[in-house]
């Protein structure tokens, strides 16, 4: 089992290499209006068979647990929203007095007031095995709340969330109460569904990033611009896990993976419209959205690369859990 699980892990590791590749080599092949289509076969049939994918690997009652599960909700909201947001401020305090284009901070700035995003979350929590019902629900929660409260049309957002998202969910949901039999003896493989869902995000999302025209920096503002953005995703990971993994916290590992992904990842999909329309015009628009530009496929990538390890922990930890449960 172990050696098959480490077989599982080289080839999501090779596949994510091969994926990034061949973003760099023909990126017009999966750039928006390319062959791929990505504005549709990613941004709605990909994220509907994640939702769906979702719906049938999850038992009800595992979603509607997530869903009273207040505490969680408060704290990962808050984290994105509040608490993300206020420390990027103070740390473009200290970034100000440095010779770094002032626009690339705002840039930053806005990076840190965007919601968690309705996929990537989603699928690097599930692929871990932690609580997937509590990353879906925070991730559209997260996306639908900044939504309806920003200028972004209220209508577009609802009606993408809901049929990408609530439509798919309800429909597994559906069929698994006609199917749970044969889903329970056969176990039908949802993690490499998954991973594959993801490599075609990430595959995509480097075509956009290789393509891009807006990323013009020399050489020196990118590497330090980049080494910022990781350096930030890394922080908050690890204040995240310190945060919810402290006695009495009240959070299982599972949970602890969702906070993770879910309060430190931010939407692209969300964000760029929000940018277009709050900088229209803005000579500085296409500095500004650089941030954001690179802040999506590193985190997908440094998400993926990461899952291994926080599986591990996660893995453990439960065990650790199980073994010091008195009997009975």
């Amino acid at each position: 089992m172990r050696l098959l699980e480490r077989m599982r892990k080289e080839w999501f590791m090779i596949g994510i290499v091969l994926a990034i590749a061949g973003a760099k080599l023909k990126p017009s092949v999966g750039v928006n209006g390319g062959p791929l289509k990505p504005e549709i076969t990613v941004s709605y049939i990909a994220v509907a068979t994640i939702f769906f994918n979702s719906g049938l690997s999850l038992k009800t009652e595992e979603l509607t647990s997530a869903l009273v599960h207040i505490k969680l909700h408060l704290f990962i909201q808050i984290f994105t929203l509040a608490f993300f947001p206020a420390t990027i401020w103070l740390f473009l305090q200290l970034l100000s007095i440095t010779s770094i284009n002032e626009w690339l901070l705002k840039g930053l700035q806005t990076v840190g007031c965007m919601p968690p995003p309705v996929s990537s979350a989603v699928i690097l929590t599930k692929a871990v095995g932690g609580n997937e019902a509590a990353a879906i629900f925070n991730s559209a929660f997260g996306s639908f709340l900044l939504g309806s409260s920003s200028t972004v049309p209220f209508t577009s957002i609802f009606s993408q969330l809901f049929m990408t998202v609530v439509v798919p969910l309800i429909i597994g949901q559906i069929v698994r109460r006609y199917i749970k039999d044969w889903l329970e003896r056969k176990k039908p493989p949802f993690g490499a569904i998954s991973s594959s869902v993801l490599l075609m995000i990430i595959y995509t999302t480097f075509c956009d990033t290789f393509s891009n025209p807006h990323i013009d920096l020399d050489k020196f503002s990118l590497v330090l611009i980049l080494f910022i953005i990781v350096s930030i995703q890394l922080s908050f990971m690890l204040l995240t896990f310190v945060f919810s993994t402290r006695n009495n916290s009240g959070f299982t590992p599972a949970d602890t993976v969702a906070i993770i992904f879910c309060s430190t990842h931010k939407s692209l999909t969300l964000g760029i419209p929000m940018l277009k329309i709050v900088f229209a015009g803005h000579e500085h628009l296409s500095l500004i959205s650089v941030p954001l530009l690179i802040y999506h496929p590193a985190q997908i990538l440094l998400g993926s690369v990461l899952v291994p390890t926080i599986k591990s922990w996660m893995v453990s930890r439960q065990k650790g859990v199980k073994l010091t449960r008195p009997t009975v």
